[in-house]
């Protein structure tokens, strides 16, 4: 991604921890990245991320000081989800107008592919890790299997009542995990395009998922409301696929879950985020919440990235997307320094 920045550059200005800006005139935040609510968010190594939203557009972004270095737009409604992979230009959408597409970061504005074929809004986008295949998922109950360079769809499967609502691709394997409606999380060999795996179903509708860089463990997350469901759970990948811990404490549906980059001076963690508002950072290992974050008026909160030097990015459907900061320090501490 060296190669990234040095080929996108802008002249961009610091936040202060404070949150505002050094080198840009009054202090103050940049405007919204989108024009209306954001939708999802993902990270780009080292510093930049990438967001959908209501305004129908992709954005690239710098996360440290919010200016906004590419936009893209082709999407005819709301994006629902964004994604990409490491070391690579490419940028990945999906929309309520029932495409994907693909963008350059270095190419021109409009998309580089388009994967058609859906029937209903697309709502899970995984993308392999060698950035040749791209699985996608609908509330059409199907998830599809696409070659990237060529657009052509290799393979459908469609399971009754499923309708997805997030995939995840296993690093370094041919699975991608899946949430559904039907409170079932399955695991996919993208080869066959197959389920391999079933876990035993939740009592809430699975929201979001992630997999640990190592491959071991998988996340998924729930509705709820008033306090019932709202939670996210552990899963074993490697050994008995059984469930390994809960995390409760959100009082509405948590509607992202990922795992953190354990850093030398953190025990292994995991942070979720809330339509209740509130972002929390959780020992993976024994489910006690470590630190709680309440972005300044983000309202419902819709998706969450794990970046570099204990970041998170959160984006709200009210104020645009937050960073937050996971401090080191002897009571862990979950602190906004800027939004955009």
């Amino acid at each position: 991604m060296g190669k990234l920045h040095s080929k996108i550059s802008l002249h961009t200005a610091k936040y202060r921890a404070d949150g505002s800006r050094e080198g840009t005139g009054p202090a103050g935040q940049l405007g919204p990245v989108h024009t209306d609510g954001v939708t999802s968010v993902a990270a780009l190594e080292p510093d930049l991320c990438v967001s959908g939203g209501g305004d129908k557009s992709v954005a690239v972004c710098s996360w440290r000081s919010g200016a906004v270095l590419r936009r893209f737009l082709g999407h005819e409604r709301e994006v629902t989800k964004v994604t990409c992979a490491p070391d690579s230009n490419r940028v990945f959408s999906a929309s309520r107008d029932k495409t994907v597409m693909m963008w350059e970061l270095h190419g021109t504005p409009g998309p580089r592919q388009r994967f058609p074929g859906h029937n209903l809004v697309v709502t899970g986008l995984a993308v392999s890790p060698d950035v040749s295949q791209l699985c996608t998922g609908s509330r059409d109950n199907t998830v599809c299997k696409w070659d990237i360079e060529t657009g052509e769809c290799l393979g459908r499967a469609a399971i009754s009542r499923n309708l997805v609502t997030h995939l995840c691709w296993v690093p370094g394997e041919p699975y991608v995990i899946q949430t559904s409606e039907d409170k079932t999380i399955r695991v996919w060999d993208s080869r066959e395009l197959r389920v391999a795996h079933t876990f035993p179903a939740k009592r809430h509708i699975q929201t979001c998922c992630d997999v640990s860089q190592d491959g071991r463990f998988c996340l998924s997350s729930s509705s709820g409301s008033g306090g019932e469901g709202g939670q996210a759970t552990l899963w074993d990948l490697r050994q008995t696929r059984n469930q390994v811990c809960e995390y409760k404490g959100h009082f509405q549906t948590m509607t992202s879950c990922v795992f953190l980059p354990q850093g030398p001076a953190f025990t292994p963690s995991v942070a979720t985020a809330s339509c209740d508002g509130t972002v929390k950072v959780w020992d993976r290992d024994t489910g006690a919440c470590l630190a709680t974050s309440c972005p300044p008026g983000s309202g419902p909160l819709a998706s969450l990235a794990a970046c570099a030097g204990s970041t998170l990015l959160c984006a709200s459907l009210n104020s645009g997307i937050h960073v937050l900061r996971v401090s080191d320090r002897a009571d862990l501490a979950l602190e906004e320094v800027a939004a955009f």
